[in-house]
Protein backbone atom coordinates (compact mmCIF):
# COMPACT_ATOMS: atom_id res chain seq x y z
CA UNK A 1 0.00 0.00 0.00
CA UNK A 2 2.79 2.16 0.58
CA UNK A 3 3.94 2.15 -2.94
CA UNK A 4 0.56 3.25 -4.74
CA UNK A 5 1.16 6.75 -2.81
CA UNK A 6 5.53 7.03 -3.04
CA UNK A 7 6.18 6.20 -6.48
CA UNK A 8 3.34 8.41 -8.09
CA UNK A 9 5.47 11.51 -6.09
CA UNK A 10 9.23 10.01 -6.94
CA UNK A 11 8.14 9.55 -10.21
CA UNK A 12 6.25 13.15 -10.58
CA UNK A 13 9.44 14.88 -9.18
CA UNK A 14 11.86 13.17 -11.20
CA UNK A 15 9.93 14.44 -14.18
CA UNK A 16 9.90 17.69 -12.39
CA UNK A 17 13.29 18.31 -11.86
CA UNK A 18 14.12 16.89 -15.70
CA UNK A 19 12.12 19.67 -17.29
CA UNK A 20 13.18 22.21 -14.62
CA UNK A 21 16.56 21.51 -15.71
CA UNK A 22 16.27 21.36 -19.15
CA UNK A 23 13.63 24.92 -19.32
CA UNK A 24 16.86 26.53 -17.52
CA UNK A 25 19.39 25.21 -19.52
CA UNK A 26 17.92 26.22 -22.95
CA UNK A 27 15.85 29.49 -21.49
CA UNK A 28 19.38 30.76 -19.50
CA UNK A 29 21.83 29.48 -22.42
CA UNK A 30 21.04 31.73 -24.92
CA UNK A 31 22.33 34.79 -22.53
CA UNK A 32 24.71 33.10 -20.21
CA UNK A 33 27.51 30.26 -20.65
CA UNK A 34 25.25 26.89 -21.09
CA UNK A 35 27.78 25.35 -17.97
CA UNK A 36 26.15 28.63 -15.91
CA UNK A 37 22.48 27.88 -16.57
CA UNK A 38 23.28 24.03 -15.87
CA UNK A 39 24.65 24.92 -12.24
CA UNK A 40 21.14 27.29 -11.88
CA UNK A 41 18.96 24.62 -12.90
CA UNK A 42 20.69 22.37 -10.50
CA UNK A 43 20.79 24.32 -7.88
CA UNK A 44 17.18 24.47 -8.10
CA UNK A 45 16.27 21.16 -8.24
CA UNK A 46 19.17 20.39 -5.49
CA UNK A 47 17.75 22.81 -3.04
CA UNK A 48 14.46 20.99 -3.57
CA UNK A 49 15.51 17.63 -3.45
CA UNK A 50 17.32 18.72 -0.19
CA UNK A 51 14.04 19.95 1.14
CA UNK A 52 12.28 17.40 0.16
CA UNK A 53 14.95 14.88 1.79
CA UNK A 54 15.24 16.31 4.92
CA UNK A 55 11.04 16.27 5.42
CA UNK A 56 11.12 13.07 4.76
CA UNK A 57 13.36 12.58 7.94
CA UNK A 58 11.33 14.60 10.27
CA UNK A 59 8.40 12.86 8.54
CA UNK A 60 10.13 9.19 9.91
CA UNK A 61 10.87 10.77 12.86
CA UNK A 62 7.21 11.48 13.68
CA UNK A 63 8.38 15.53 13.57
CA UNK A 64 7.29 18.44 11.55
CA UNK A 65 9.05 21.26 10.70
CA UNK A 66 6.87 24.55 8.80
CA UNK A 67 10.14 26.58 8.15
CA UNK A 68 11.50 23.04 5.65
CA UNK A 69 8.04 22.78 4.69
CA UNK A 70 7.98 26.48 3.46
CA UNK A 71 11.20 26.70 1.66
CA UNK A 72 10.13 23.14 -0.45
CA UNK A 73 7.21 24.60 -1.10
CA UNK A 74 9.27 27.64 -2.40
CA UNK A 75 11.55 25.83 -4.69
CA UNK A 76 8.27 24.33 -6.36
CA UNK A 77 6.76 27.54 -6.98
CA UNK A 78 9.68 28.89 -8.22
CA UNK A 79 10.83 25.58 -10.24
CA UNK A 80 6.90 25.87 -11.97
CA UNK A 81 7.64 30.01 -12.31
CA UNK A 82 10.39 29.44 -14.11
CA UNK A 83 8.46 26.56 -15.98
CA UNK A 84 5.58 29.21 -16.60
CA UNK A 85 8.07 31.92 -17.78
CA UNK A 86 9.58 30.23 -20.53
CA UNK A 87 6.21 29.13 -21.94
CA UNK A 88 5.23 32.46 -21.91
CA UNK A 89 8.29 33.83 -24.00
CA UNK A 90 8.84 30.41 -26.22
CA UNK A 91 8.14 31.17 -29.49
CA UNK A 92 7.60 27.67 -30.92
CA UNK A 93 5.26 24.91 -28.96
CA UNK A 94 4.25 27.33 -25.98
CA UNK A 95 1.03 25.54 -24.97
CA UNK A 96 2.81 22.38 -24.54
CA UNK A 97 5.56 23.90 -22.04
CA UNK A 98 2.99 25.76 -20.08
CA UNK A 99 0.50 22.35 -20.11
CA UNK A 100 3.84 20.75 -18.13
CA UNK A 101 4.54 23.54 -15.77
CA UNK A 102 1.94 22.42 -13.22
CA UNK A 103 4.07 19.16 -12.66
CA UNK A 104 6.48 20.90 -9.55
CA UNK A 105 3.55 21.56 -7.72
CA UNK A 106 1.92 17.95 -8.62
CA UNK A 107 4.66 16.57 -7.23
CA UNK A 108 4.60 18.66 -4.34
CA UNK A 109 1.25 18.22 -3.48
CA UNK A 110 1.49 14.27 -3.71
CA UNK A 111 4.66 14.35 -1.39
CA UNK A 112 1.94 15.84 0.81
CA UNK A 113 -0.52 13.15 0.43
CA UNK A 114 2.14 10.80 0.85
CA UNK A 115 2.75 12.24 4.47
CA UNK A 116 -0.99 12.02 5.01
CA UNK A 117 -0.73 8.53 4.68
CA UNK A 118 1.84 7.58 6.57
CA UNK A 119 0.11 10.05 9.74
CA UNK A 120 -3.01 7.73 9.13
CA UNK A 121 -1.43 4.19 8.06
CA UNK A 122 -2.39 1.20 10.03
CA UNK A 123 -1.15 -2.43 11.33
CA UNK A 124 -2.74 -4.90 9.76
CA UNK A 125 -3.44 -6.51 13.26
CA UNK A 126 -5.08 -2.96 13.76
CA UNK A 127 -7.24 -3.61 10.20
CA UNK A 128 -8.17 -6.66 11.11
CA UNK A 129 -9.53 -5.54 14.47
CA UNK A 130 -11.05 -2.79 12.93
CA UNK A 131 -12.82 -5.52 10.02
CA UNK A 132 -14.05 -7.73 12.97
CA UNK A 133 -15.31 -4.70 15.22
CA UNK A 134 -17.48 -3.55 11.80
CA UNK A 135 -18.65 -7.34 10.80
CA UNK A 136 -19.46 -8.11 14.53
CA UNK A 137 -21.98 -4.26 14.72
CA UNK A 138 -23.73 -5.23 11.17
CA UNK A 139 -24.31 -8.84 12.62
CA UNK A 140 -25.60 -7.39 15.73
CA UNK A 141 -28.01 -4.81 13.63
CA UNK A 142 -29.17 -7.48 11.80
CA UNK A 143 -30.01 -9.83 14.13
CA UNK A 144 -31.72 -6.81 15.88
CA UNK A 145 -33.02 -5.79 13.00
CA UNK A 146 -34.61 -9.57 12.41
CA UNK A 147 -36.15 -9.96 15.60
CA UNK A 148 -37.89 -6.66 15.28
CA UNK A 149 -39.53 -8.32 12.28
CA UNK A 150 -40.11 -11.29 13.97
CA UNK A 151 -41.85 -9.30 16.53
CA UNK A 152 -43.82 -7.09 14.33
CA UNK A 153 -44.98 -10.54 12.90
CA UNK A 154 -45.84 -12.42 16.11
CA UNK A 155 -47.86 -9.24 17.22
CA UNK A 156 -49.70 -8.69 13.53
CA UNK A 157 -50.39 -12.68 13.84
CA UNK A 158 -51.81 -12.18 17.73
CA UNK A 159 -53.47 -9.56 17.24
CA UNK A 160 -55.10 -10.96 13.88
CA UNK A 161 -56.12 -13.97 15.70
CA UNK A 162 -58.27 -11.79 18.81
CA UNK A 163 -59.78 -9.56 16.33
CA UNK A 164 -60.97 -12.93 14.66
CA UNK A 165 -61.67 -14.37 18.08
CA UNK A 166 -63.79 -11.35 19.17
CA UNK A 167 -65.41 -11.35 15.79
CA UNK A 168 -66.73 -14.82 16.42
CA UNK A 169 -67.96 -14.22 19.81
CA UNK A 170 -69.63 -10.78 18.89
CA UNK A 171 -71.33 -12.93 16.15
CA UNK A 172 -72.36 -16.02 18.38
CA UNK A 173 -73.54 -13.31 20.94
CA UNK A 174 -75.79 -11.80 18.60
CA UNK A 175 -77.16 -14.77 17.16
CA UNK A 176 -78.22 -16.07 21.06
CA UNK A 177 -79.47 -12.60 21.40
CA UNK A 178 -81.63 -12.63 18.33
CA UNK A 179 -83.17 -16.15 19.64
CA UNK A 180 -83.39 -15.27 23.26
CA UNK A 181 -85.47 -12.19 21.77
CA UNK A 182 -87.44 -14.34 20.27
CA UNK A 183 -88.12 -16.73 22.73
CA UNK A 184 -88.96 -13.92 25.12
CA UNK A 185 -91.36 -12.26 22.33
CA UNK A 186 -92.66 -15.84 22.05
CA UNK A 187 -93.55 -16.07 26.03
CA UNK A 188 -94.51 -12.79 25.73
CA UNK A 189 -97.46 -13.35 23.24
CA UNK A 190 -98.54 -16.29 25.20
CA UNK A 191 -98.97 -14.75 28.33
CA UNK A 192 -100.63 -11.70 26.84
CA UNK A 193 -103.03 -14.51 24.81
CA UNK A 194 -106.57 -14.67 25.81
CA UNK A 195 -106.96 -18.18 25.26
CA UNK A 196 -103.61 -19.08 27.16
CA UNK A 197 -104.82 -16.78 30.14
CA UNK A 198 -108.25 -18.49 30.17
CA UNK A 199 -106.40 -21.80 30.19
CA UNK A 200 -103.91 -20.59 33.09
CA UNK A 201 -106.90 -19.55 34.89
CA UNK A 202 -108.85 -22.96 34.99
CA UNK A 203 -105.80 -24.65 36.19
CA UNK A 204 -104.86 -22.54 39.05
CA UNK A 205 -108.44 -22.44 39.85
CA UNK A 206 -108.83 -26.20 40.92
CA UNK A 207 -105.92 -25.95 43.03
CA UNK A 208 -106.74 -22.45 45.02
CA UNK A 209 -110.57 -21.27 44.45
CA UNK A 210 -111.78 -17.97 44.17
CA UNK A 211 -108.37 -16.72 43.43
CA UNK A 212 -106.86 -16.06 39.70
CA UNK A 213 -103.47 -15.93 39.84
CA UNK A 214 -101.38 -13.85 37.10
CA UNK A 215 -98.80 -15.46 35.16
CA UNK A 216 -95.44 -13.85 35.27
CA UNK A 217 -92.78 -14.44 32.77
CA UNK A 218 -89.17 -16.19 34.54
CA UNK A 219 -86.99 -12.83 35.18
CA UNK A 220 -84.85 -12.68 32.53
CA UNK A 221 -81.56 -11.03 33.69
CA UNK A 222 -78.64 -11.52 36.40
CA UNK A 223 -79.55 -13.41 39.22
CA UNK A 224 -78.12 -13.58 43.01
CA UNK A 225 -75.81 -16.40 43.51
CA UNK A 226 -76.83 -18.61 46.42
CA UNK A 227 -74.95 -18.38 49.80
CA UNK A 228 -72.75 -21.17 49.97
CA UNK A 229 -73.24 -23.51 52.75
CA UNK A 230 -70.66 -24.74 55.20
CA UNK A 231 -70.07 -28.73 55.77
CA UNK A 232 -69.28 -27.80 59.27
CA UNK A 233 -71.95 -26.20 61.41
CA UNK A 234 -68.93 -24.82 64.08
CA UNK A 235 -66.50 -22.89 62.68
CA UNK A 236 -63.12 -25.11 61.69
CA UNK A 237 -60.74 -25.44 64.13
CA UNK A 238 -57.34 -23.98 63.75
CA UNK A 239 -54.01 -26.97 62.76
CA UNK A 240 -52.43 -25.93 66.61
CA UNK A 241 -55.94 -25.90 68.24
CA UNK A 242 -57.01 -29.45 66.75
CA UNK A 243 -53.69 -30.56 67.82
CA UNK A 244 -53.92 -29.73 71.16
CA UNK A 245 -57.77 -31.40 71.20
CA UNK A 246 -56.30 -34.38 69.76
CA UNK A 247 -53.37 -35.09 71.85
CA UNK A 248 -55.40 -34.24 75.27
CA UNK A 249 -58.00 -36.71 74.12
CA UNK A 250 -55.24 -39.10 73.37
CA UNK A 251 -53.49 -38.82 76.78
CA UNK A 252 -56.43 -38.72 78.77
CA UNK A 253 -55.71 -42.55 79.43
CA UNK A 254 -52.93 -44.79 80.05
CA UNK A 255 -52.00 -46.34 77.85
CA UNK A 256 -52.71 -43.28 74.96
CA UNK A 257 -55.98 -44.18 73.43
CA UNK A 258 -55.96 -45.95 69.64
CA UNK A 259 -57.12 -43.30 67.07
CA UNK A 260 -60.63 -44.90 66.39
CA UNK A 261 -61.38 -44.53 70.54
CA UNK A 262 -59.64 -40.70 70.44
CA UNK A 263 -62.26 -39.77 67.02
CA UNK A 264 -64.61 -41.27 68.28
CA UNK A 265 -64.57 -39.41 71.98
CA UNK A 266 -63.56 -36.36 69.61
CA UNK A 267 -67.05 -36.21 68.43
CA UNK A 268 -68.46 -37.23 71.37
CA UNK A 269 -67.30 -34.24 72.44
CA UNK A 270 -68.79 -31.92 69.99
CA UNK A 271 -66.04 -31.41 68.16
CA UNK A 272 -65.71 -31.28 64.52
CA UNK A 273 -63.65 -31.90 61.45
CA UNK A 274 -62.81 -33.87 58.37
CA UNK A 275 -61.23 -37.05 58.55
CA UNK A 276 -58.51 -36.05 56.80
CA UNK A 277 -57.40 -33.08 59.37
CA UNK A 278 -58.10 -35.30 62.30
CA UNK A 279 -55.77 -38.56 60.86
CA UNK A 280 -53.33 -35.38 60.02
CA UNK A 281 -53.54 -34.08 63.28
CA UNK A 282 -53.11 -37.51 64.85
CA UNK A 283 -50.11 -38.22 62.93
CA UNK A 284 -48.70 -34.99 64.19
CA UNK A 285 -49.15 -35.99 68.08
CA UNK A 286 -48.39 -39.33 67.72
CA UNK A 287 -45.38 -39.03 65.84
Amino acid sequence: MRAKTILPAVAMTAVSMVLTLAVVVMWLGTAVPWPVALVVGLGIDGGWLATLAYERRLAAQGDHNRAVTAVGWSFGILAAAVLIAHALTAEHSAGAWLAVAWLPIAAKALWLVHAMWERTALTPVALDAIRGIQQEARDEAAVARARLRAEAATEETRLTAVTESGARVARVQARTAQTLAGAWSTLETARAGEETGRALTSVTARVTPGVTPRWELPVWGPSEPLAARSLESAPALTDEALDVIVDEIRTSETPALSYREMAARFRAAGHSASEVRLRAAWKRVAA
